[in-house]
């Protein structure tokens, strides 16, 4: 259960972790994956999380569930998020993340909606995202 909260801990304020510690939580060799990329090594996922941290105004994960077996776990989150380049506006998303974890994580991937995240978000995609999404439910 360690590995989980230091995991959980590392991500609550995303934009306040002193991302140096990465390598307390991430083995070396360390597998990434989300909706965006694919990444290998502890050196590659701190330069992603430093590039995605930048332009950060806050970054908060609320946990909500989380089933562990042994050397794994998915944890449901919502994740609430602002950023300079989209406005002043605090974005929530959905998601899930997948650990796998010996003494430290080495599997790590998150499912999350793209649309929810990014094109709702964006002024002319997302108003076509959301025309699209309401077409979908009604018919």
């Amino acid at each position: 259960m360690k590995q989980i909260n230091r995991f959980k801990d590392f991500y609550r304020n995303l934009h306040q972790t002193d991302l140096s510690r990465i390598t307390d939580i991430y083995d070396d060799a360390v597998v990434f994956r989300d909706p965006v990329h694919s990444l290998k090594g502890a050196a590659d996922l701190h330069a992603y999380m430093s590039d995605l941290c930048e332009n950060l105004s806050c970054c908060r994960f609320e946990y909500l569930d989380q089933v562990v077996e042994e050397g794994s776990a998915f944890i449901k989150w919502d994740m609430h998020f602002s950023h300079k380049s989209l406005g002043e506006d605090v974005i929530s998303v959905r998601g899930i993340s997948h650990i796998q974890f010996r003494d430290k994580i080495y599997y790590h991937e998150d499912t999350y909606d793209m649309g929810a995240l990014l094109y709702e978000n964006v002024p002319l995609l997302g108003s076509i995202t959301r025309w699209l999404k309401r077409r979908l439910v009604h018919k």
